[in-house]
């Protein structure tokens, strides 16, 4: 892999490499000081480049532990000042790499403005309030991070340096939540004294990124790489900039799915035609059926009920491999294929994967058969359950994630026994009034029903339809989404960052449904606020 890893880079100077790694070596393990260490490379390497740092970070893998290599990075840059080249960071327009240098420098827009408000001779909570409306945005940039560029850093042998971000990343996330909490809840004190550590937190994860992963992933990764990862990061969104253009052309051989694609692992066509050919299935038609447990279904059926699923659910093999997850538009979490292939443990924060492989080796020696877990705040109910998959001799053959925000399930109350939709409500009336002893009204009340009309409404140059994006409107309109927990108590779960990573699929329509305001209502509220702006 060490080997594989130097091709990839294209370094060929090994002699070179191996003195670099060995000056971190002795400096870590202290027989040298920063001085000394610091003297040596100046002296017998002069000055070095971001993938070489990178490289050497990666090749000590075998000495030292990735929590050790987190708790010295910064006394490593340290020992580099002055030698490690500063990259320029210039890619073309549109590029993925492109993208993050230009969420970084607003991002350092922000942290300047926290800073001036840090100054401020009186403490006043709004301007505050609207500084975290775009900190929140962060974790977008950091999710696409995890789930894009870091398995594709990953795919090249490239995975301590991801692991070590991931802790640097998790730190500023949360930072952000907490101080968002104290801020929301008039922790003033506490708020204050917390930011200059949020802000230095920051400040130290947009230099990392552009000292180090930036230019790094330039390096390492091809165009055709960029190309498909642009396709993923537009599935799960952008932070503190206007959604960018898809860059490049994606190869031929590429997977598509529903809402992403993925480059073609080699081979992978060939296997499948053989594959497809043993079940004398042709790989042209998609209604073709294959037999299974209780019936038979096409390829194209099987993904669509996938799809079509009210739970998210993601697969990975007794080799420890992500297979699958269901591409539905629900999904809580965002997921990119970029992860199809990968180790399950590098998709984990370092913090949880004791977690992961602890669950993985109690299905796998059948101590266990599930482990439950569920997220519980106010206005959000997530509930997530493993179970381990065996085959009919017992065989243990991985384990299955499913995922589903429970939210509106936990907030029902009584009985519905009649099929209401629109305006209609259908069923057998005296079954549901013997059973429940309601009123066709009584249960009309209860349903939590849409109207899913047609309704369009234009106001001041703004047209709501059941298709406009409501984190859309919010850019448009200042204030309405501080307004929204008037039009309904439920939505003030629109500032939880469950609500944030779906906001680039949260129609008015849909919002509707979930809350249970008539379409034609909830436009008619949204239209009367934006007249009095």
């Amino acid at each position: 892999m060490n080997n594989e890893l130097q091709k990839n880079f294209k370094f060929t100077d090994t002699d070179r490499l191996t003195t670099l790694i060995t000056i971190k070596d002795k400096y870590l393990s202290g027989e040298y000081t920063m001085e000394e260490a610091r003297a040596q490379l100046k002296e017998k390497i002069g000055t070095c480049t971001p993938d070489e740092f990178a490289y050497g970070e990666q090749q000590l893998k075998g000495t030292y532990t990735d929590e050790e290599i987190t708790h010295r990075m910064d006394d490593l840059l340290a020992l580099f000042d002055g030698i490690l080249v500063r990259a320029n960071n210039e890619f073309p327009k549109n590029h993925p790499l492109w993208v993050y240098k230009q969420e970084i420098n607003a991002a350092e827009d922000l942290a300047r403005e926290a800073e001036a408000l840090l100054q401020a001779p009186h403490f006043i909570k709004n301007p505050w309030l609207g500084l975290f409306d775009r900190f929140r945005q962060w974790p977008t940039h950091l999710s696409r991070k995890q789930n894009q560029l870091y398995p594709m850093l990953e795919r090249y042998g490239f995975d301590r340096p991801t692991k070590i971000m991931w802790t640097f990343d998790d730190t500023v996330r949360e930072s952000i939540s907490r101080a968002y909490t104290l801020l929301t809840t008039d922790t003033t004190d506490e708020f204050i004294a917390a930011m200059p550590k949020l802000i230095d937190d920051f400040r130290d994860l947009l230099g990392k990124e552009q000292e180090v992963l930036l230019p790094t992933a330039f390096k390492l990764l091809s165009e055709e790489d960029f190309a498909v990862m642009s396709r993923g990061d537009h599935e799960i969104g952008f932070a503190l900039i206007p959604t960018p253009p898809f860059y490049g052309t994606v190869p031929a051989d590429t997977v598509t799915t529903a809402n992403t694609e993925t480059k073609a692992p080699a081979g992978f066509m060939d296997e499948l035609a053989a594959l497809l050919g043993k079940y004398n299935i042709g790989t042209t038609s998609k209604e073709e059926e294959l037999d299974v447990a209780t019936g038979k279904l096409s390829l194209e059926r099987i993904n669509l009920l996938f799809k079509h699923m009210p739970v998210d659910l993601s697969y990975v093999d007794e080799n420890e491999l992500v297979k699958f997850y269901s591409d539905t538009k629900h999904r809580i979490f965002p997921r990119s294929a970029n992860v199809i292939g990968r180790e399950v443990k590098n998709c984990h924060p370092a913090k949880s994967v004791h977690l992961v492989e602890e669950i993985i080796e109690k299905f796998r020696s059948g101590e266990q058969d599930k482990a439950e877990f569920w997220i519980n705040k106010p206005d959000l109910f997530i509930y997530i359950i493993y179970t381990a998959v065996r085959d009919e001799q017992g065989n243990f053959k991985g384990v299955l994630e499913m995922m589903q925000d429970c939210t509106r399930i936990r907030s029902l109350e009584g009985s519905r026994t009649l099929l209401t939709w629109d305006d209609e409500v259908h069923g057998d009336t005296a079954y549901a009034d013997t059973a429940d002893n309601a009123t066709d009204e009584t249960d009309k009340a209860d349903t939590g029903k849409t109207d899913t009309a047609e309704v369009t409404r234009t106001v001041k140059g703004i047209t709501l339809t059941g298709d406009t994006k409501l984190f859309d409107l919010f850019d448009k309109v200042d204030g309405l989404k501080k307004h929204m927990p008037s039009i309904h108590p439920m939505f003030t779960m629109l500032a939880t960052p469950m609500a944030k990573m779906m906001a680039g699929k949260a129609t008015l329509e849909k919002v509707s449904h979930r809350s249970g305001i008539p379409l034609s209502e909830l436009i008619q509220k949204i239209g009367d606020y934006i007249e009095t702006k």
